[in-house]
């Protein structure tokens, strides 16, 4: 069945537009109430990064919530991976995150996890859209709900941080800097590395709702390459908004990405024979860390792209190690979702392990060029499905003679179609990936 509302990564866009509009998250927070409720007693965490519109909408579904008689626990500006963790703590039916992940301030959007702290079961997802457009109701007065505020969300969350190295890790001596994107890292993440003895220079944790991700973070390297040159840093750690991606930049300014991190994890836990099974990709993922991990002799399958799609197929293989070159990355033997701060602590403890720098540890990893083209989409026809664009995808794939990838595919979460070309010939990669950019723009025209 085909979802109304749900993407495949919760439900996103512009604040004021529908569905981000506070009659509307009224209404979701009812329509989820109700749904848990249906399972027996309710208890939902609310949590949301740092952006404006988050006061409104937290209030929304606060009193959504409560109308169905489901007890709210708040837990303020908190990661998303964080609202997983401690929905699985305090044993809630529900954790709801509000976010736009690596977004503007002008958009924000909905997640949510199970008691488990997992994405919900698309049953659940098609229970809560059938309630959304059913008639609102409100529980007698002794049956509302009742909401509290979990104050010390942030310590707990740090000591799990720190949980997922051993007891006996210092990185005193190691000087990094870290950019927490004005988000929701911007308390946490330094007192996790700082506690753990690493030298911390902060950037980017003064958020005052407008600046998310501005010129920051994971989508704005710039400000961190630069940081780490000035500071002569070992290293750099960039989140996103939300602090579910994690990039990094190496002592000479190169940036490190997810394809870099999941190779540096995955290496560390195959030599220490604890890695279980193979690593998970996606369509978008290098080809050298594919050629990278075979060398190693560790397994490497491609899911869709998107982290819902990573997990499931980590689920289904029962291996623990997975995510995307965007930076999330997912360390299933710490956690059951995509959690920056954990993934970064794994790739500082994998260096410590060999004794080398993060530009040493990526060499083993030779990345073949790809080029990647955003094509502004405006609805209709697909694109992609185009008689004309699937022949000349068809024609580009021969060219290459197997030694490249031609992947388009629609972005989950903008108008775009997100045309990939990866080869060995940088020259001939760009020329192919502009030729197909022009002819799907032209198809969309």
């Amino acid at each position: 069945m085909t979802k109304k509302y749900f993407g495949t990564d919760g439900i996103r866009g512009r604040v004021g537009e529908f569905p981000i509009t506070p009659d509307f998250m009224l209404k979701l927070g009812w329509a989820a109430g109700m749904a848990f409720r249906s399972m027996g007693a309710c208890r939902i965490l609310v949590g949301k990064d740092t952006r404006i519109s988050g006061y409104m909408f937290e209030s929304a579904l606060e009193a959504g919530l409560s109308a169905a008689g489901a007890d709210v626990m708040l837990l303020g500006p908190m990661p998303t991976p964080a609202i997983a963790y401690l929905t699985r703590t305090f044993h809630a039916e529900a954790g709801i995150v509000i976010s736009a992940s690596h977004n503007p301030h002008d958009d924000n959007g909905i997640k949510f996890f199970s008691g488990h702290g997992t994405k919900l079961p698309d049953e659940i997802e098609l229970m809560i859209e059938e309630l959304l457009d059913a008639p609102m109701t409100v529980v007698e007065s002794s049956k509302l709900g009742k909401v509290s505020r979990i104050n010390d969300a942030s310590g707990r969350y740090i000591e799990f941080c720190k949980s997922s190295v051993p007891t006996s890790t210092s990185f005193a001596g190691l000087k990094i800097v870290v950019d927490c994107a004005h988000g929701a890292t911007y308390k946490v993440a330094p007192s996790v590395f700082k506690e753990l003895g690493a030298d911390v220079t902060v950037l980017s944790a003064q958020p005052n709702g407008l600046n998310i991700n501005d010129n920051c973070g994971s989508t704005h390297m710039e400000q961190l390459q630069a940081a780490v040159l000035a500071e002569h840093a070992d290293l750099g750690i960039a989140f996103d908004g939300d602090g579910d991606r994690v990039l990094m930049v190496d002592h000479t300014g190169a940036v490190v990405d997810g394809d870099d991190l999941l190779f540096i994890i995955a290496r560390d836990l195959h030599e220490r024979n604890k890695l279980q099974g193979g690593v998970v990709g996606t369509l978008m993922s290098n080809l050298g860390l594919e050629l990278a991990l075979a060398d190693l002799g560790i397994p490497f399958i491609r899911a869709n792209v998107g982290d819902r799609y990573v997990i499931a197929e980590l689920l289904e293989r029962n291996w623990l190690v997975g995510g995307e070159n965007s930076g999330h990355v997912v360390c299933f033997q710490h956690t059951t979702t995509g959690d920056a701060i954990i993934a970064a602590l794994q790739v500082l403890l994998a260096l410590r392990r060999r004794k080398e720098s993060l530009a040493q540890a990526r060499q083993a990893l030779r990345k073949c060029p790809q080029v990647l083209l955003n094509v502004r989409f405006a609805g209709g026809e697909n694109p992609i499905e185009h008689p004309a664009v699937k022949e000349a995808c068809e024609r580009v794939t021969l060219a290459m003679e197997g030694r490249g990838r031609v992947l388009l595919r629609k972005s989950g979460t903008e108008p775009l179609v997100r045309v990939m070309v990866e080869g060995e010939d940088e020259t001939q990669v760009r020329g192919h990936a502009e030729d197909l950019a022009k002819l799907v723009t032209e198809v969309c025209a």
